[in-house]
């Protein structure tokens, strides 16, 4: 069976830990395709301004095609 539940995001941590120490259960986040762009975006930038700030070093423009 599966089910579709619509947890508050301050809980929804807890939640997911005590579904994941049930045996029985298989459990996986599921994201609408704009909040999984946006974290993706979200995820992006935070990595563009550790590149910028020397954190982070950037992949060269070949390996990036590479992979593609």
């Amino acid at each position: 069976m599966k089910l579709l539940l619509e947890i508050k995001d301050d809980k929804a941590d807890f939640f997911m830990e005590l579904l994941k120490n049930l045996p029985f259960v298989k459990a996986q986040c599921v994201l609408s395709d704009k909040q999984q762009l946006s974290a993706e975006l979200s995820e992006a930038v935070e990595n563009l301004k550790l590149v910028l700030d020397g954190k982070m070093k950037a992949k060269p423009i070949d390996e990036l095609i590479n992979e593609l």
